[in-house]
C-alpha cells in the first residue's frame, strides 16, 4: 500500500469528521432558532387573539362622561366593520345607504321613523348623523346632506 496515498485518505477523513461535527452543531443551531420562533409565533397569536378581544369588548363597552353611559363611535377603518356600532348607529348608516343619493337628517328620520315635526326629536338624529361623519363612516356635503363615503 501506498503511504502517501493512506496518508491523504487520513487526512481526507479527518476533514469530513471535522465537517460533519461543524454540520451537526449548525444543524442544532437551526432547529433549536426554529422551535424558538414556532413559539414565539403562539405567543404572537395568543397575544394578538387577546387584543382583538378587548379592543371588541372596550369598543363596545359604554363610557362614563359626565356621570353618563355612552357609547364610544369608533373612527372607521379597513379592519373595522360597521358591526361595530351600536345598532341605532347601524340603523342611521344603513338609512343613508338606502337613499337613492345624498339626504337631509329630515329624510333620514322619516325613513327612521323618528317624529320629524319635533325638533328634540330630530337633532339627536342630526347629532348622530354628524358623529358618523366625524369617525369617517359618511361624508356631509357643503349644502348639509349625508352621503356615504366612496
Amino acid at each position: 500500500m501506498d503511504p502517501e496515498l493512506l496518508e491523504r485518505i487520513t487526512a481526507r477523513r479527518a476533514d469530513l469528521d471535522e465537517l460533519e461535527e461543524q454540520l451537526t452543531k449548525q444543524l442544532a443551531e437551526v432547529r433549536a432558532e426554529r422551535d424558538e420562533l414556532a413559539v414565539a409565533e403562539r405567543v404572537l397569536e395568543r397575544a394578538s387573539e387577546q387584543l382583538a378581544d378587548e379592543r371588541a369588548s372596550a369598543a363596545s363597552a359604554p363610557g362614563q362622561v359626565g356621570g353618563r353611559a355612552v357609547m364610544p363611535i369608533p373612527h372607521r377603518r379597513p379592519d373595522v366593520e360597521e358591526t361595530i356600532l351600536p345598532p341605532e348607529y347601524q340603523r342611521t348608516l344603513a338609512a343613508v345607504r338606502q337613499a337613492a343619493g345624498p339626504v337631509m337628517a329630515r329624510q333620514v328620520g322619516e325613513m327612521l321613523g323618528v317624529d320629524i315635526s319635533v325638533r328634540a326629536k330630530l337633532e339627536p338624529l342630526r347629532g348622530k348623523l354628524v358623529k358618523l361623519v366625524g369617525r369617517g363612516w359618511l361624508r356631509k356635503l357643503p349644502d348639509g346632506r349625508f352621503t356615504t363615503r366612496l
